[in-house]
């Protein structure tokens, strides 16, 4: 897809809108995996997600290829948005962004906030993504895919930070959604000469990725009613698959039990608050975490971009924090 010259540049286009994001050790998530924890916080970016760097990268090249380009449009459940959002408004483009009904409220408001036209279409994901297909052909708005090269090139710029920071890590957990994250992972490993292990997560309510890495070919789902939004996807980008089965060792699934388990764990241990996709890492860490002992853990905290009341209702519950 890339080499390491054109990913270090795209690190520098990033860093033109923001700094590296840190990546902790936190005493407390070590005792409660067991081991040592090295956190990627991605949920602190200027949209509170780690897509904000697919979309610096690609609207820069968009821009500098297409000058005059009348605006783009997009589908998404949130993060792939505000990136989109955040970025066309940097460079003067107009955006429309297509989400399905009954989307989080917060992300409309905020990708609403950062300039977009906000479209709501559909009851999910891929419902959203086919309405703006044909509206960007009946508009002719450049249409932005869930995953293209220039997507997994600026996301990769997360993970080339982590791995300089941390070369060392045995093994790094990483959500799936559309796949640009874990892609990115694993390229800026394999460009590095790294070891590191990478373990994608999935929910066991959408689990379309881990369904067709275990088939060897492309598996959709009809549903994806995971209350981990940024996980939701019921099929899989082919491209992507192919760098997953390829590059990571295997896909674990978590329930939103789970992960709401992992959200209080990330409150409680560290003060961060993580959306569904967030703490699915942690949520995949914290299931297995006898086989983690001794091994230096990675986790993406890819966003942390929840409703209040969405977290209210799924994770403020009485349930133990230490459970």
């Amino acid at each position: 897809m890339f080499d390491l010259r054109e990913l270090d540049r795209a690190h520098k286009i990033v860093g033109q809108a923001m700094p590296p994001t840190p990546a902790h050790v936190w005493p407390l998530l070590n005792q409660r995996v067991g081991t040592e924890v090295v956190v990627k916080h991605e949920n602190h970016t200027p949209v509170g997600a780690f897509k904000v760097r697919g979309g610096l990268v690609y609207l820069d090249r968009l821009k500098r290829e297409r000058p005059n380009v009348p605006g783009i449009i997009s589908a998404t459940r949130g993060n792939h948005g505000q990136s989109l959002a955040f970025a066309a408004n940097r460079h003067g483009v107009p955006a429309v962004i297509y989400v399905p009904r009954g989307n989080s409220v917060e992300k409309n408001r905020a990708m609403k906030a950062f300039g977009a036209e906000l479209v709501e279409h559909g009851e999910d994901f891929q419902a959203a993504r086919e309405e703006a297909g044909h509206r960007a052909q009946f508009a002719g708005l450049h249409m932005v895919p869930s995953f293209h090269t220039d997507l997994v090139l600026g996301v990769a710029t997360y993970a080339l930070e982590l791995f300089r920071a941390a070369p060392d890590l045995d093994v790094l957990y990483v959500p799936i959604g559309q796949g640009s994250g874990i892609c990115g992972c694993i390229l800026a490993r394999d460009l590095l000469g790294l070891k590191t292990e990478i373990v994608g997560v999935q929910s066991t309510e959408a689990p379309s990725y881990a369904l067709s890495f275990a088939a060897g070919k492309i598996v959709t789902t009809e549903t994806s009613n995971t209350l981990a939004d940024g996980m939701a996807t019921r099929i899989p980008d082919p491209e992507a698959l192919a760098i997953i089965r390829k590059g990571a060792s295997r896909i674990v699934q978590v329930t939103d039990d789970e992960v709401a388990a992992a959200i209080r764990a990330y409150w409680t241990d560290t003060h961060n608050l993580a959306e569904g996709a967030g703490a699915a890492a942690l949520a995949a860490a914290l299931q297995e975490k006898t086989k983690l002992s001794g091994r230096r853990v990675g986790l993406v905290l890819s966003g942390g971009n929840i409703d209040f009341d969405l977290f209210r209702r799924w994770v403020g519950t009485d349930v133990p924090a230490m459970a």
